[in-house]
């Protein structure tokens, strides 16, 4: 192993259960044009084939597939559990029911390199599963776009919250610091916020190069509303971990949009079915108003804001002039209609 070329990107892919899609999403990484990669299959005691699918492809690739057993601990115990090891330039998150092109590996590799970037995104297509039918083509837009974290923070809120579509450099990662009680939902979302805390600059590519498959018995459709608690802790526990950095007082207004985008809007979207939605909504609001208040005074919420920087958040601030009519509920049961529909991200 001393002698083995440390890889330009490693792909970490935490596997369990999905022995339907496993060998589509490996099929697309044993094959990337960029070469020197390494592919860290994180098997979480997966009960179904996908452990000797992996041991199957890892005899095929003995150079690019690793193969990590755990006990079933989750994907964010598994995470970073490789993370601490990282060695290499980069890493890459792929959910293993998921599948990518062939050139993504190389396309994000050589945008972060040229744009000296912590973070490289490129855009992503929304697939049902089971027709193959494309729902929407999302994060295209921003291509020659770059982000500098200390002078424009709030261009985050543009970003969706998800880890696959998104390189990081390994440095960003190894430092970030972790919950104690991570969540079962909005996991990825917190896991960003925290990773921001080590960016200094953002970039993109134009291509949509990811293949996001939208499954109905997906983590992100079952949520229930016992859940919401110890997501709002954990939360907290984010904006415990920002008011400790020095740059806090710059990004308390865009954490405070973050939890009105991903709170009010999303979770809210996600849970609109409940019988109980109306006080899960109330409830909502006055968590957000305590920990998070400042959401109702952000300027990137406002339209005026919006407008004068190209439409920038311009459905935030369509969601939040509805709050201010207390016409929520209504246009979020109006919403989950549409989205539930046309298949397109709350958050995009």
């Amino acid at each position: 192993m001393t002698n083995k070329k440390i890889p330009a990107v490693s792909i970490i892919v935490p596997v369990y259960k999905v022995e339907k899609y496993i060998r589509r999403s490996l099929d697309s990484l044993v094959n990337q044009t960029l070469k020197n990669i390494e592919i860290i299959c994180i098997n979480d005691g997966s009960p179904d084939n996908c452990p000797s699918i992996l041991k199957e492809y890892q005899q095929k690739y003995p150079e690019k597939i690793v193969i990590i057993d755990k006990q079933n601990e989750w994907v964010r115990k598994g995470r970073f559990d490789w993370i601490k090891k990282a060695s290499w330039e980069y890493i890459w998150f792929v959910d293993s029911d998921d599948y990518v092109t062939l050139d993504f590996a190389e396309k994000l590799y050589l945008n972060a390199k040229k744009n000296n970037s912590d973070m490289s995104i490129g855009g992503f297509y929304r697939v049902d599963t089971d027709t193959g039918h494309i729902f929407s083509k999302e994060m295209t837009s921003f291509w020659n776009k770059k982000i500098n974290m200390k002078e424009n923070p709030e261009d985050i809120l543009s970003i969706n919250a998800a880890l696959w579509n998104k390189l990081f450099k390994s440095e960003v990662l190894k430092n970030i610091e972790t919950l104690e009680n991570p969540p079962r939902i909005l996991d990825d979302m917190m896991f960003l916020l925290l990773s921001y805390l080590n960016v200094n600059n953002i970039s993109f590519i134009e291509d949509p190069v990811y293949y996001y498959m939208v499954r109905s018995d997906s983590i992100i459709s079952q949520i229930k509303k016992e859940q919401i608690e110890s997501t709002e802790k954990a939360m907290v526990n984010v904006k415990k971990i920002y008011q400790r950095n020095e740059n806090w007082k710059s990004l308390i207004e865009v954490l405070n949009s973050m939890a009105f985008l991903h709170f009010w809007i999303s979770l809210m979207f996600r849970l609109s079915l409940d019988k109980d939605f109306k006080n899960i909504v109330k409830s909502n609001r006055e968590y957000l108003d305590k920990e998070f208040s400042w959401w109702r005074e952000s300027r990137y919420l406002k339209l005026s804001y919006s407008i004068s920087h190209g439409f920038s958040n311009f459905k935030l601030a369509v969601v939040k002039k509805f709050d201010e009519l207390w016409m929520f509920i209504i246009f979020i049961k109006f919403y989950n209609f549409i989205i539930k529909t046309l298949k397109i991200d709350i958050k995009r």
